[in-house]
């Protein structure tokens, strides 16, 4: 089996191989390069029944190395921003790397997204890729292990986080796939619709650190509780918006409990019919419009990736957890296990459809 979905996809400059993973089931294909554990492609039927490429990629490792967007990849061991590049925790301060302003962001500036990532267990509809962190890479405590294990079944791709450390740390991985629903290269996803399954948001200062309110989204541009165009108001004169160029905060998953999946959020292309459906396990949900993706290499088959080309459903603890004692904490323990699961369902649905589906459940 795995010579038939494991390929040479290129080397790094230290010589060591990357491989691109295809994963299959029914009528979704999904591609993973173990550089960044990234996911380079995600195949789903469309309404008219042949394959739409939903997910951003580029066809040369050398591309995945040159871009700074974490486009496909896994991030850590801090996804999103920690204030100040530090934190504190049983009582020793810990310095990490500025790469965002005064902020860390996504692990520092060598985060899991820049690592290769080592395949445990292929199969033909799922792998297993596992990475080692050294106690202090990016100024993070603990040897950290981590596994996580894309599997496509059932019509929707799932990602299961798994990692232990020897010492008292912070742990946050998320992936940062940019969705474009009516096919990677068509352009700006503006016209595509979304809907999120929270009733709070975490209001950011600039630099878009948290200030530690977890504020309701009603009578607010921020709530996004029923469906509408990704472009309706994400450049309303809101100061929240205003500060981070569009969408591009962290909104808090109703009815989370930490054990069970929970519907995050839910979008649409009207032009695909493609609907997907995010669940998390996890209590937040960065949603991310690409208003910062201008400046990337051509994307796969020289598509052209600007503003507002894909979007991103990141789960997530809140950013800057370890520094926001009111926020679920993000704090792994000595020896005890982390795990938690997202799941990316897509479906197919007329404007009809989409508008009873997802504007009421």
């Amino acid at each position: 089996m795995e010579r038939e979905n494991r390929r040479a996809f290129g080397r790094t400059p230290d010589g060591t191989q990357v491989d691109e993973l295809t994963l299959r089931d029914g009528n979704l294909t999904c591609g993973i390069i173990t550089y960044g554990g990234a996911v380079r492609s995600l195949a789903v039927p469309g309404k008219n029944g042949g394959p739409v490429d939903v997910a951003l990629g580029f066809d040369a490792l050398e591309d995945y190395m040159a871009q700074d967007k974490y486009i496909g990849a896994l991030v850590g061991r801090y996804a999103n921003r920690i204030g100040g590049a530090g934190f504190t925790l049983g009582g020793t301060e810990y310095r990490l790397a500025a790469n965002n302003g005064p902020n860390s962001l996504h692990g520092g500036r060598a985060g899991f997204d820049k690592k290769v990532w080592t395949v445990e267990e292929l199969t033909g509809s799922s792998v297993t890729l596992s990475l080692a962190s050294p106690d202090g890479e990016e100024g993070y405590p603990g040897s950290l292990e981590v596994r996580v294990t894309y599997t496509l079944s059932g019509g929707a791709l799932d990602i299961a986080y798994w990692g232990r450390s020897d010492r008292d740390t912070v742990f946050n991985p998320t992936n940062h796939t940019y969705f474009n629903l009516s096919g990677h290269g068509s352009g700006s996803v503006e016209g595509q619709y979304i809907r999120l399954n929270a009733s709070r948001y975490t209001p950011a200062a600039p630099g878009a650190i948290p200030t530690g309110e977890i504020a309701p989204v009603e009578g607010t541009p921020m709530d996004l509780r029923r469906l509408q165009p990704i472009g309706a108001h994400i450049d309303d004169p809101f100061e929240q918006l205003t500060l981070a160029g569009g969408w591009d905060h962290n909104w808090a998953v109703d009815g989370w409990d930490g054990t069970s999946l929970r519907p995050a959020a839910r979008a649409w292309s009207p032009d695909t019919g493609i609907a997907l459906e995010a669940s998390t396990t996890l209590p937040g949900v960065q949603f991310y419009a690409g208003n910062f993706l201008e400046g990337c290499p051509a994307g796969k088959g020289g598509a052209a990736y600007g503003r507002r080309c894909g979007f991103c459903l990141e789960t997530q603890f809140f950013p800057d957890t370890p520094n926001q004692p009111r926020f679920p904490s993000c704090v792994l323990r000595a020896g005890e296990e982390y795990r938690s699961a997202t799941r990316y369902r897509f479906s197919t649905a007329d404007s009809a459809g989409a508008a009873a589906e997802f504007s009421d459940g």
